[in-house]
């Protein structure tokens, strides 16, 4: 009987004796990342795991940052 995960078209590869699923996070744009994107990856990695680990999961970590390094880079310049 296959697993859901089989089911669903997933694969394992085996390692030291056991079966690893193979699993790669979806593509996602590539958007350059300044100052203020990296320092607010910093804060996701330390204070906001579920929400860091929620965006790399679902492939919107990098436009998420480069949004909030837009934003960020607009108010300090407005200032």
């Amino acid at each position: 009987m296959k697993s859901i995960f089989e089911q669903l078209g997933g694969t394992y590869h085996e390692e030291n004796g056991y079966l690893i699923p193979n699993l790669r996070f979806p593509d996602e744009e590539q958007r350059i990342i300044g100052i203020w994107g990296q320092r607010h990856l910093e804060y996701l990695k330390q204070h906001e795991k579920g929400t860091y680990i929620n965006l790399l999961t679902s492939g919107g970590l990098n436009v998420y940052l480069a949004d909030v390094d837009k934003q960020a880079g607009d108010m300090f310049f407005d200032w």
